[in-house]
């Protein structure tokens, strides 16, 4: 029977359970791509690769090299640079893409959200007068708020931050989702947190602190989503699962 290779580009929760439900068909060789930018990433279902490819270029001369016959982009939803890259890669190499894109959060009543376009928006947006601030970004997001060094941050990412940021007033939590509502109010309120910058990034892992600060009347700085580029997109991994099952469908043996 032929086996079809897919690559999946992933680092996200729905990267791993989509690679699980795609390995469960037992007909696809299956390779799953990280970045590299978690230090311990978390234990995946099937083969990883680590590390970029060298743009688009490289991709595209890896997915021809390894007779690759599908890409999933199911990178972070501002992961813009390697949506970017697949999209042009598969333009190249003429291998089909499709996306995994979870939908963003949408303002619901109570949520008192400021919406900038950049990190560097948000630590503008933060104000002149001292704030506490709890930073709910990736660790490599966090010079900018350098240029605010009035306010009193917490930062909570995956792995340390490393050099810390040259700020007066800077704490760490070192932890990995997923935060359920009453866990995130607890810490807001035990931080007395006046104010929470955050990227819409979708899905439940990380809603607790939208949900718990709209319980707790705070106001959040939501970063909006970068352009992706136009590809066909599924916002589920059973939706997109189950399109991969149909396009690649088993082969039966003669006789059966």
């Amino acid at each position: 029977m032929a086996v079809h290779s897919i690559l999946i580009l992933g680092g996200t929760t729905e990267a791993r359970q989509l690679a699980d439900a795609l390995r469960d068909m037992n007909r696809f060789r299956l390779k799953l791509s990280l970045a590299g930018r978690t230090k311990v990433p978390v234990e995946q279902p099937v083969p990883v690769r680590v590390g970029g490819f060298g743009g688009a270029e490289g991709l595209s001369n890896y997915m021809k090299a390894n007779a690759i016959d599908l890409l999933i982009d199911a990178t972070h939803p501002y992961a813009a640079r390697i949506s970017a890259n697949a999209a042009k890669a598969a333009d190249i190499s003429g291998v089909p893409l499709i996306a995994l894109r979870r939908p963003g959060w949408e303002r619901q009543a109570g949520d008192l959200w400021t919406e900038v376009e950049s990190v560097e928006a948000a630590a503008a947006a933060l104000g002149h007068e001292p704030r506490r601030a709890f930073l709910a970004l990736g660790r490599q997001e966090l010079l900018p708020f350098e240029a605010a060094p009035q306010h009193d941050y917490l930062v909570r990412s995956v792995d340390p931050v490393e050099p810390p940021l040259t700020l007066p007033h800077v704490r760490y939590l070192t932890a990995r989702g997923p935060f359920n509502e009453a866990d995130e109010r607890a810490l807001l309120a035990d931080s007395h947190i006046e104010v929470i910058v955050s990227k819409n990034s979708g899905g439940a892992a990380s809603y607790g602190k939208i949900a718990a600060a709209r319980v707790l009347g705070l106001p959040v700085v939501m970063i909006r989503r970068p352009a992706l580029p136009e590809v066909p997109s599924f916002q589920t991994v059973k939706a997109l699962a189950a399109h991969v099952d149909q396009a690649f469908p088993a082969i039966q043996e003669r006789g059966e």
